[in-house]
């Protein structure tokens, strides 16, 4: 029996750019209490805008994993890379995963071989999952003509961390291959962020990891930010100091984040969250002391 091609990826138009979601799981609803402990069913109780959409009626949080695709400056990008298919994770919900994830990257029209650019937030194993592929018992960088990206100072703290075992496993696996390949850039990005292409920003949002970075899109006078972890889930735009487990620092995640917030509240910006539920995207709308997200449907192409 012939596969059914995979559903058409969701996208949104910035100008002249059309960005897709090319999804790879959803997450499961243990994942919410784990990552946000903030966000108890009461505190999401509390804000009705965040269901169906991002939380269920009962208050558990709905997350997913995938990626963002698009073209921006005649570059052909990948915006992180999930989690990966036959990677041994601690996790059991990202252990040993099948997708068809480079199915539905193709069918959006990003073969592999076509990607030019790589962008990774940060170096945590949901982002940089699909950065390898096995082939023939090793590990090969899965866009062998692409040059892969993330800031210098991501690089530098993982280079001096005391990684426990899983940790260095993904760095095995996911990471150092590509370095090995030559395919790693590292990029200085300052407070103010750096352009790296036309219309093609990365945005400094250090807490979740020191060198995290947001990604900024910009084109005939629209512009959109794919959040990376800065914001995981749309629950700490309704509560900002709510923080992830595994945010590195946790005020400076929160400063980040409210910074980042401020400076897109009541404007045209287009907020598109990496691990957010559908419709995944919207605009930040300030809602007394905190905000909220007005959701923009996507369209299937």
């Amino acid at each position: 029996m012939q596969t059914p091609p995979p559903p058409a990826a969701p996208s949104w138009t910035v100008g002249d750019i059309a960005v897709h979601r090319i999804d790879e799981i959803p997450l499961p609803p243990a994942t919410g209490p784990w990552l946000l402990p903030g966000a108890t069913t009461d505190v999401v109780s509390q804000h009705d805008w965040l269901r169906p959409d991002f939380a269920d009626h009962d208050g558990t949080l709905r997350l997913d994993s995938h990626s963002f695709a698009f073209v921006v400056g005649g570059l052909r990008v990948l915006v992180d890379t999930g989690i990966g298919n036959g990677k041994e994770r601690a996790n059991p919900a990202w252990h040993n995963l099948r997708t068809d994830f480079l199915e539905r990257l193709a069918a959006a029209g990003y073969s592999p071989d076509s990607v030019d650019l790589v962008i990774l937030t940060h170096l945590h194993a949901d982002h940089v999952g699909w950065n390898t592929r096995e082939a023939n018992g090793e590990w090969v960088p899965t866009f062998p003509n692409a040059r892969y990206l993330t800031s210098r100072a991501e690089r530098e703290f993982w280079a001096t961390y005391d990684m426990d075992e899983p940790r260095r496993q993904m760095f095995r696996d996911s990471v150092i291959p590509v370095e090995e390949a030559g395919l790693l850039d590292l990029v200085d990005v300052p407070e103010g962020g750096v352009e790296i292409a036309p219309g093609l920003r990365l945005i400094s949002t250090p807490g979740h990891t020191p060198g995290h970075i947001a990604v900024e899109l910009t084109s005939r006078g629209e512009t959109a930010l794919i959040t990376g972890d800065c914001i995981h889930h749309p629950v700490q735009l309704a509560q900002p100091a709510i923080g992830a487990c595994v945010d590195i620092d946790p005020a400076r995640s929160e400063a980040s984040r409210r910074k980042l917030l401020d400076s897109l509240a009541g404007t045209d910006t287009l907020l598109l969250g990496t691990h957010f539920a559908p419709p995944t995207a919207g605009r930040v709308m300030a809602q007394g002391d905190a905000y909220r997200l007005s959701p923009v449907p996507a369209a299937s192409r």
